[in-house]
């Protein structure tokens, strides 16, 4: 029985470990961090009860019925609609934008039709190739809803003006010309009923799993093993040597409450003057559930710092010299696979995650018994 270390007891580590597992390898896993699940973790609060996620909000949703019926093997998911609300200089409004939005903005009654005529009017046709952030919403949405709802926010989200982002980021924000205000275009949403620590749990108690937790994996631990499936920080793994790849982090302000805070799961805060982004209300996540007290999380975004704890992989042009750096650096590494939102230095969804995951263990599972090599990526980590 072969043994294999897998660093990081997130989802992209918890997976991988069981589907080694119950292929019969022998599998420790190592977490630095004192629980399981790492930035999806969710823990009761015991002032109030409510469940909390505990690193900002995580709705799972996915079109991936593989990952849905793969998920839903570990706990119950209950339904569960991210419906997003906004402030804009004192209004509030539904995201993403709809016909609603727009009707409720310009004080219009159009239809699906007219709203599309009119956003095409407002908008900057002169930008013929969007290059920026700020081009994109200024072709598409026209000035006044970008400067309502995209300047402000994406300033603070990503400390630093819409001009100096890449248009990419504003194109997986769509705009609709009927009134669904879901969140989400996904075929398949919800919420675990026990929350997403009680899954990562439930996917890691295998006989042939171990989990070593407030454990730091170091480089020399790496030969007493078969094959190492790397999510930690692909820097730190080489200490640094091409740089730190930036990220932005998160700081959340804990409130408790009594009653109904805001009415709603998550409300973002657009207009500048305002130091955090969005608020968070815990109770919302969990319908099903009845709690008189509640707690909401005052969200603000700032450059994550050397002990801070990594959220938003920047990827500009700086990040991305330094990743091709750090991607031919792996690839010189032996029976080591880097993986996971860390390990790739993307931003990923959950149902990502799991899918990429479920991935890797299958190539391994096909590769190591007939004495092949398993890559240092199993994605393109450029891509």
């Amino acid at each position: 029985m072969k043994n294999i270390a897998v660093v990081g007891a997130g989802f992209s580590g918890a997976v991988i470990a069981r589907e080694l597992g119950k292929a019969g390898y022998r599998v420790s896993v190592f977490d630095a961090r004192p629980h399981i699940a790492g930035n999806c973790h969710t823990e009761r609060d015991a002032e109030t009860g409510v469940m909390v996620h505990a690193y900002g909000p995580h709705i799972f949703h996915t079109s991936n019925e593989k990952v849905w019926n793969y998920i839903r093997q570990f706990d119950e998911f209950m339904p569960f609609v991210n419906r997003v609300k906004a402030i804009s200089k004192g209004r509030v409004f539904s995201l993403p934008i709809n016909l609603l939005t727009i009707n409720q903005f310009f004080g219009k009654t159009f239809n699906p039709k007219e709203a599309e005529a009119f956003l095409a009017s407002i908008g900057d046709q002169s930008i013929a190739a969007p290059q920026t952030f700020e081009e994109q919403a200024l072709k598409f949405v026209g000035k006044d809803l970008y400067e309502a709802f995209f300047r402000g926010y994406t300033t603070k989200q990503w400390g630093m003006h819409p001009s100096e982002l890449p248009a990419s980021i504003l194109k997986r924000l769509p705009v609709r010309f009927n009134y669904d205000d879901n969140y989400y275009a996904s075929t398949f949403q919800g919420m675990p009923k026990n929350g997403y620590t009680y899954i990562v749990e439930r996917i890691l108690d295998h006989p042939n799993v171990t989990v070593q937790l407030n454990t730091r994996f170091e480089r020399a631990m790496a030969p007493g093993y078969a094959h190492v499936f790397y999510s930690g920080p692909i820097d730190a793994w080489f200490n640094y040597s091409e740089g730190r790849l930036g990220y932005r982090t998160l700081d959340f302000v804990t409130e408790r409450h009594t009653g109904d805070y805001q009415g709603n799961a998550v409300i973002n805060y657009c207009d500048e003057e305002v130091p955090w982004t969005r608020i968070s209300e815990h109770k919302h996540f969990s319908p099903w559930e009845s709690h008189e007290k509640t707690l909401i999380f005052k969200e603000y975004s700032r450059y994550c710092e050397e002990r801070d704890t990594p959220y938003y992989p920047i990827r500009l042009a700086k990040e991305k010299s330094q990743l091709k750096s750090y991607i031919e650096l792996a690839k010189g590494e032996k029976n080591m696979t880097f993986v996971g939102r860390l390990g790739t230095y993307r931003y990923l969804d959950m149902h990502v995650t799991i899918a990429e995951a479920l991935d890797a263990a299958e190539r391994f599972l096909e590769l190591d018994p007939a004495g092949g090599v398993m890559p240092a990526f199993a994605v393109d980590p450029l891509g």
